[in-house]
């Protein structure tokens, strides 16, 4: 197996000897030849030494990071700008998991316009980057109520895409009639037109209102000399809203014509909050928020990193023509050399120490202070509850890592389990996973949510499995040394006694009763049960331990009911194409794809059955009179 850099000194040092003391890019990766980390500096040696020196304050993040790193490969640049500029472009094309600086904080919601669809959609989104590369995401934005009040505003003034698929096969719905859709399920617009409205919209999040309004205002003038005056008070009627999108948040600067980005964070030991406002034309367009670790680099080095990350995501228009920052950054002539050229136009970074401007970087930086304050108090939430779960579980430290499970079916039909994670009392739903009970006993009209949870658990900790150690076996786990970081501290059950029961006996058979953890969680009077014994634990349903265990499982049950109605539903909409010769679940499939529902099937002519890729016209035509039956 190949070591890492960091468990091979002499090759370490080989390696960081051949690094010159030039500007570049960095690339940092582990075994399988996968990028971990992508850096610039204006000195490489330098720079890719620190993350080895055992003196050095890495982050958590960062300290893995480093553990990992097989190989490291440079490219010189001729200056820090152009180091930057590549820096940029190769993040972008490898996307590596460790060049996140900013947290990705579910609380703030993006606006996404898909781009990618020939008619693109817009909606609001807690994550980023699910669809495709061309997708466009703008935000996150920290008012969420403004925020859906002006996509809302948008929607009624500009003619939108308004469902993410057609209600009705051959006619456009409602939204249409009302003028707030061009008609798109039906291809009454061109995709042209539409994406020429829908960048119109776009310029709204990019902050540039008051150049649209400009130009929409040359379109009416066009309008009314064309004796076009119902074009023409269309168009007005939408710069009136436009002008007053944000009218109530004017900003006091003197020369209100030139956009500008004002930046500043507060910090402690865990967190820092990062506030951005974007102001275009003396108006506050934008307030942004960001999450980055403490540890690891100063609070000038933040800033900078979290100006990069944020304008490496902006389309050069949306760059402003100022920078205002609460500290002095350690590489603002590089940034701003970097801005300049994908702006085409200068752009000026700097500390502001006049009175009005001073003031504004003063007022952002209350924001975050604000913000860092909302996540103390719930650090302090979640810090309390985990210490009174130990408290009364007499566990031996705080449970980093707990798992809640759960099962949902109808009278036993389509059943399925969840497993939802809470990492220190919070939810961590990249964790979150689905379950189909494979159990062939448990069908409709028969369930079992004992013999259901055990299987469940068995599936999750069987390569967890311990077994005696023997001579003839050697290798054999023994012990709890090689269980993974997913090994959890706690886990719950949602049900009584004899779901625990049924549970234990799994946890017995695998050996694994005195390593893991295990308790269960009653309904009805938020009773906590632990393993071997008879009656509950007495302890107050409002104990704060007792209330995150009822938020662990009540996301087990909303999580496991969603599945199950995904799973009833698509049962439901094939059980009557299951009944078709000739129709197995491949075609099926692609039947539903194209058409999304077993009614708009039926709907369907023969001709527009036949469309359907591998099916000919034959099985179109079974397909057909299976939902037209000649009586």
């Amino acid at each position: 197996m190949t070591l890492s850099l960091i468990q091979n000194p002499e090759k370490l040092q080989a390696r960081l000897k051949d690094i010159p003391l030039e500007a570049g890019v960095y690339l940092m990766r582990d075994r399988q030849d996968q990028i971990l980390y992508i850096g610039k500096s204006k000195a490489l040696r330098n720079r890719v030494r620190s993350y080895f020196r055992s003196s050095q304050d890495l982050s958590p993040r960062i300290a893995m990071m480093v553990q990992l790193v097989s190989e490291i490969e440079f490219i010189v640049t001729d200056s820090e700008a152009e180091a930057l500029a590549l820096e940029d472009n190769l993040i972008k094309q490898h996307q590596p998991y460790y060049n996140v600086l900013l947290k990705d904080d579910k609380k703030y919601p993006y606006v996404c316009i898909t781009w990618s669809d020939a008619y693109p959609r817009i909606f609001i989104t807690r994550r980023r980057n699910l669809g495709s590369a061309k997708d466009k995401y703008y935000g996150p934005y920290v008012d969420v109520h403004n925020l859906k009040r002006t996509l809302g505003i948008i929607k009624r003034v500009f003619p939108l895409r308004q469902r993410p698929k057609p209600m009705f096969k051959d006619r456009p719905c409602l939204n249409y009639d009302m003028g707030l859709c061009p008609g798109v399920c039906q291809q009454l617009i061109s995709p042209e037109d539409y994406h020429t409205t829908m960048q119109r919209v776009a310029m709204i999040f990019q902050g540039r209102t008051r150049e649209l309004i400009d130009a929409l205002s040359a379109k009416m003038e066009t309008a009314a000399e064309d004796l076009e005056f119902e074009k023409a008070a269309f168009i007005r009627d939408q710069i009136n809203t436009l002008k007053h999108l944000g009218a109530d948040q004017k900003v006091s600067l003197p020369d209100d014509t030139v956009s500008r980005d004002a930046i500043a964070l507060a910090y402690d030991e865990q967190h820092t909050c990062i506030q951005l406002f974007q102001i275009r034309a003396g108006r506050l367009v934008g307030r942004l928020a960001f999450l980055a670790d403490s540890q690891g680099d100063s609070s000038a080095m933040i800033l900078q990193r979290a100006l990069e990350a944020h304008y490496q995501s902006c389309d050069p228009v949306e760059i402003p023509n100022e920078v205002h920052t609460q500290l002095e950054l350690p590489e603002a002539e590089v940034l701003s050399a970097w801005l300049s050229q994908r702006k085409g136009k200068k752009v000026t970074i700097f500390m502001p120490q006049r009175q009005q401007k001073a003031e504004l970087i003063e007022m952002v930086e209350r924001n975050a202070q604000y913000e860092l304050a909302r996540i103390q108090r719930q650090s302090d939430r979640n810090q309390q509850s985990l210490e009174g779960l130990a408290e009364i579980l007499d566990l031996p430290t705080l449970p980093h890592r707990i798992e809640g499970y759960d099962i949902s079916h109808i009278q036993g039909s389509d059943a399925v389990a969840s497993q939802v994670v809470f990492i220190d009392g919070l939810p961590a739903k990249q964790h979150y996973r689905h379950y189909k009970i494979r159990n062939p006993e448990i069908t409709s009209g028969h369930s079992d949510d004992f013999a259901s949870l055990a299987e469940v658990v068995s599936r999750r900790f069987r390569k967890y499995a311990i077994a005696p150690q023997s001579i003839e076996n050697p290798t054999e786990r023994s012990s709890p040394e090689e269980f993974d970081e997913d090994f959890p501290d706690l886990v719950m059950i949602d049900g009584g006694k004899g779901q625990l029961s049924a549970v234990m006996a799994v946890i017995e058979d695998l050996g694994l009763a005195e390593q893991l953890k295990v308790i269960s969680l009653a309904k009805k009077r938020e009773e906590i049960f632990l393993p071997y014994q008879t009656q509950p634990i007495g302890i107050d349903a409002e104990h704060a331990g007792v209330q995150l265990l009822r938020r662990l499982r009540d996301e087990a049950h909303r999580f496991a009911i969603t599945f199950h109605r995904k799973k009833r539903s698509q049962r439901m909409q094939r059980s009557h194409l299951d009944q078709i010769p000739g129709l197995g679940h491949h075609r099926q499939k692609q039947l539903l794809e194209k058409f999304h529902s077993v009614e708009y099937v039926r709907q369907a002519s023969v001709a527009q059955i036949a469309e359907t890729p591998g099916i000919g016209d034959k099985l179109a035509q079974q397909i057909y009179a299976h939902f037209h039956p000649v009586t």
